[in-house]
């Protein structure tokens, strides 16, 4: 049976603005204040899904979240009609009501943690939503992923779907973009590769000191129990801490694996050796062959790999076994990481080609081309179970692109975020959205 690896990206919400909420992310906390461009972030993220498609991958949409949260807002004691809500919130706390608007869902590597059926005990995908706990305006989001994730994979024979992890810092989950899968082929046994930045209750781990390591070791572990992993399975690895406070607040910020191979930066991981030959060994053992590409130091700092997203790319191979490197348009800005990556493609490894795409208005929030997907590895049978609403297609792609021509605005600064009348615009938006892509009832809005 055939088996595919899914990119389901992130939609970009009406509310895309720069609110610089994300402490220990370079590019997010340095163009905080500037004005965004919703109508064009989203249109940029379209474009590159039809450009995927048009290249012959299978290819998925995952809807925004409803901004501003106006029930988030009330938890935290903000009163009235909702519009009395989003005043009130502009005049006594202007950072939560900021914090309720963050169009952060658009960086769908942070929903979920993915397990395909050949990798689980029972034989079906796994899906358990991130808590993001590490960041309010994140924690907010995990309910309503939740739903659209049901929505999109309902067939209860062929998905399983968790609740997010407890909330506390001890249990900090933030998703796919620390984890990723190693296989000789996607409908085939592989091996899950989990990377945490901390451990929440052993103090003999290292730890960064300048920024917070928002995945622990024990939030990993427990969502390879909940997914019924197998020991020999799984592979646990720590990031290097130092690296954390340079700004790679994530593992996909220095990291990126596909299909036999690893791409990282050498300063990537702690204990490397040992990390690579439990992968070599363990995927030996299900018949692939590990490879791994290191990217020295000297040639590209980790300076360099952060502000160009060389690792927030899509690794993607191709029918015919070589491999694609999606890279935004900062990589070929940076002198030294466009000099690496023509030699990476010229020599006689598994990359073979490298695409650039304008990803202007995801990039000056902190988000690559990695971040605005979900990977989810399907068989052919568990595909056609997908909601097909959600499954881009030509046609799909001309709906929503005059969707977002006609909902968004083409201009957000943060004083916008006061108008209540953006609440409006969001919900009139999405009520049409979730018809577009069958997607049912899924947000507060449509529920209470």
């Amino acid at each position: 049976m055939k088996s595919f690896e899914v990119n389901f990206d992130g939609l970009v919400g009406p509310t895309h603005n720069y609110g610089g909420l994300s402490f220990g992310n370079v590019a997010s906390q340095s163009n905080s204040q500037q004005a965004s461009n919703p109508k064009e972030a989203a249109l940029q993220g379209l474009e590159k899904m039809k450009a995927l498609m048009d290249m012959g991958f299978v290819q998925g949409v995952l809807a925004p979240q409803e901004r501003p949260d106006v029930g988030a807002l009330r938890s935290l004691g903000f009163a009235g009609t909702d519009a009395q809500v989003i005043e009130r919130a502009a005049k006594e706390a202007m950072p939560l009501l900021v914090a309720s608007c963050s169009a952060s869902s658009m960086w769908v590597a942070n929903a979920a943690t993915v397990s395909p059926s050949a990798d689980t005990a029972d034989g079906r995908v796994h899906f358990t939503a991130a808590n993001l706990n590490c960041k309010f305006h994140r924690s907010i989001e995990h309910p309503t992923t939740s739903r659209v994730l049901g929505a999109m994979f309902a067939d209860q024979q062929h998905f399983a779907h968790h609740a997010a992890l407890p909330a506390v810092a001890q249990f900090g989950d933030e998703g796919a973009a620390n984890h990723t899968r190693f296989c000789r082929d996607y409908g085939e046994a592989g091996v899950e590769f989990f990377v945490y930045g901390r451990s929440a209750f052993d103090s003999r781990y290292p730890a960064p000191q300048k920024y917070p390591a928002r995945q622990t070791l024990e939030a990993s572990q427990a969502v390879a129990r909940l997914h019924g992993l197998s020991e020999e399975g799984v592979v646990f690895a720590q990031q290097n801490p130092s690296v954390i406070d340079q700004g790679v607040f994530h593992n996909d910020v220095i990291a990126v694996g596909n299909g036999e191979l690893l791409f990282h930066h050498q300063d990537a991981f702690l204990n490397t050796e040992a990390m690579l030959d439990e992968l070599r060994r363990k995927l030996a053992a299900r018949g692939a062959q590990f490879q791994s590409i290191s990217v020295p130091r000297d040639q590209v700092a980790v300076e360099d790999a952060v502000r160009s997203y060389l690792f927030n790319s899509q690794l993607l191979s191709r029918a015919d076994g070589s491999m694609l490197l999606i890279v935004p348009e900062e990589c070929r800005a940076n002198p030294r990481v466009w000099q690496y990556l023509q030699g990476l493609t010229s020599a006689s490894g598994p990359i073979r080609e490298v695409k650039v795409f304008d990803l202007k208005q995801s990039m000056q929030n902190g988000g690559g081309p990695a971040c605005l997907r979900l990977r989810v590895a399907l068989n052919e049978t568990e595909l056609a179970a997908v909601n097909p609403g959600v499954i881009m297609t030509a046609p799909l792609y001309d709906t929503l692109t005059g969707w977002v021509n006609k909902h968004y605005r083409d201009a957000l600064r943060e004083s916008d975020l006061a108008d209540p009348q953006l609440l409006l615009e969001c919900r009139t938006a999405l009520d049409e959205l979730t018809q577009i892509l069958k997607l049912g009832s899924v947000y507060p809005f449509q529920i209470n």
